[in-house]
């Protein structure tokens, strides 16, 4: 099958099969592209959102305390470690907010994207948790419907831009990648992309 010169082949396994297609390069980057500002967008504005909940007079004035000892169903088997949590605010709260806004300005610029991706994930699983109304034998339903939300769309979403290396794309990690300390150190590539 002939390819134009944009267009690549992707030759893989996925569930015992073999998977064969035809994609375009420039498209890619661009949806890639788009996808990562969109993330950092999402998680730019929630963090910047609760840190000037009470203007500028009173910034970090938001609190994870209400949600976390009343907006979780009794019914969600993590009922108990959401309540844990919430005894300790004082470290959760900066966590959430300041994580939030780190994170989108990692995914923003494109530095340590991965590692930025993944704890973007593990952000994501906890809130996707936290959604939940009832547990395995319930199917883990959710406000509008069983296991989905857009925490977990989320979730896969930084999983593939992480595993595509998308902070490569107009990202300082495109340079960091050839400094001489990720040369001296090639451990730091699992962190960046």
């Amino acid at each position: 099958m002939a390819t134009r010169p944009s267009e690549r082949t992707l030759r893989s396994e996925l569930l015992g099969r073999d998977v064969e297609f035809n994609y375009s390069e420039t498209w890619l980057a661009y949806s890639m592209l788009g996808l990562r500002v969109v993330m950092a967008w999402v998680f730019l504005q929630a963090g910047l959102e609760k840190l000037f909940e009470g203007g500028l007079a009173d910034p970090l004035a938001w609190s994870s305390v209400g949600f976390l000892q009343n907006g979780i169903a009794d019914a969600n088997p993590l009922q108990g470690v959401f309540l844990f949590f919430a005894d300790f605010a004082v470290i959760v709260d900066p966590m959430v907010v300041f994580g939030q806004i780190l994170i989108g300005l990692a995914l923003l610029f494109g530095v340590f994207f991965r590692f930025a991706a993944l704890m973007g994930a593990i952000m994501m699983s906890l809130f996707w948790t936290a959604a939940w109304q009832g547990g395995l034998l319930a199917g883990f339903p959710m406000s509008h419907g069983y296991f989905i939300d857009s925490s977990f769309v989320y979730m896969l979403l930084l999983f593939g831009l992480g595993a595509w290396g998308a902070g490569r794309i107009v990202g300082v990690d495109r340079a960091l990648e050839s400094s001489d300390l990720v040369r001296s150190a090639p451990w730091l590539r699992y962190l960046l992309g």
